[in-house]
């Protein structure tokens, strides 16, 4: 199979943070969440990168809120099921993995370093952490998706590489635009793509996304590159300037719009699977 013009296409619908009152549209109950992810699995899209919120809809690890928006979702698409570890901060070690551990999704997120959110508080991914996380991972078959915030945490995934803590080839997601981390400029995500290409060669794979007003610019580069990308409402609630997306297919069918204009296709979730070596 040739799968050198495919696009994988990750779907984020829910995120922690966007709620009703920033966008009617936002899906947040198991129920709402798995039915987006399943219009946006016929719609395309290759992997659902899941978050879960508690019932007054903030943040949330609440594992049986994972457990019923993953099994709403299996029971009636095959997309890749890529579920968070940091869906909450604070949290202990046991409840952030306890999703991951007991529910085996295909992907899960690595947040590859510490750093401060918002400058507010700390988004604390300890080496301690991370150790535990890689050990983790490795013993449930769980494919890491290392979320990357800044150029330093590319050096903390080569370190737990060179320990043999991780195996394979690495999936990185270069994030963009948060607050407190590398903004949403293309000299960055170049700067990401560059150092990686250094110490991987062509022995990674990589998407990348931009929140809010960056999504457009990363998008548009990160097609031209030849990566991957990850839409919707966790990162971006606007469709365009001033228009709330009514819906997280609304990016799942721009990109593929896009990427068709470059000759390429959105890979299949089975398609998915084989490209990131998922087992």
């Amino acid at each position: 199979m040739v799968l050198d013009n495919k696009v994988i296409l990750t779907v984020a619908c829910t995120g922690a943070w966007p709620q009703k009152s920033d966008t009617p549209h936002i899906p947040l109950t198991p129920r709402e969440e798995a039915d987006e992810i399943v219009r946006c699995c016929e719609a395309g899209a290759s992997i659902a990168h899941i978050h879960v919120r508690d019932d007054n809809h903030q943040a949330s690890m609440d594992f049986d809120k994972f457990a019923e928006t993953v099994r709403l979702v299996r029971e009636r698409c095959n997309i890749v099921i890529n579920l968070t570890t940091s869906g909450g901060l604070g949290l202990t070690d046991e409840i952030r993995m306890k999703p991951f551990q007991q529910l085996h999704p295909e992907m899960a997120s690595f947040d590859a370093g510490t750093m401060n959110w918002a400058h507010r508080t700390v988004f604390e991914n300890s080496p301690r952490f991370l150790e535990k996380l890689a050990v983790a991972m490795n013993e449930h078959r769980v494919k890491p998706e290392f979320e990357i915030f800044d150029g330093g945490m590319i050096y903390n995934v080569l370190y737990y590489m060179k320990k043999g803590l991780i195996k394979g080839r690495p999936h990185f997601q270069f994030v963009l635009g948060a607050p407190g981390g590398m903004t949403a400029e293309i000299r960055n995500l170049i700067y990401l793509l560059n150092t990686c290409q250094q110490h991987f060669g062509n022995e990674f794979t990589w998407s990348s996304l931009g929140i809010g007003r960056g999504h457009l610019p990363i998008l548009y580069t990160t097609l031209a590159l030849g990566g991957n990308i990850r839409v919707g409402m966790e990162d971006n609630i606007f469709y365009r300037k001033g228009e709330l997306a009514t819906s997280n297919v609304l990016f799942v069918e721009r990109v593929k719009r896009l990427a068709a204009e470059m000759d390429k296709t959105i890979a299949t979730p089975g398609e998915t699977r084989e490209i990131l070596a998922l087992t």
